[in-house]
């Protein structure tokens, strides 16, 4: 499993023009069962991407893909964990 953190790199204004080619990217992989959440930082300035499957390696080129890594919009760092415990409901994360 993988925690895929980002930091924006441009100002707002500009992650807003490549939004929604950014979420059409997403939407792809969720479709395709790698992406299992991801969202905004409450903070603001960047995101969080969970991931099930593949590789590290899978991931920076399917990144790579990502219109904010295109644009330079996002800088991304990719944490691989193996989950040993899980909340009841979450054993699939496994």
């Amino acid at each position: 499993m993988f925690v895929i953190t980002s930091v924006y790199l441009k100002p707002l204004d500009v992650v807003d023009k490549f939004l929604k080619e950014h979420r059409d990217f997403l939407d792809a992989y969720y479709k395709k069962g790698l992406f299992i959440a991801s969202g905004r930082k409450s903070s603001g300035g960047g995101g969080v991407i969970f991931a099930k499957g593949g590789t590290k390696e899978d991931l920076e080129k399917i990144l790579a893909e990502d219109p904010f890594s295109r644009e330079a919009i996002s800088r991304y760092e990719i944490i691989e964990f193996v989950p040993n415990r899980v909340a009841e409901g979450y054993e699939s994360l496994k």
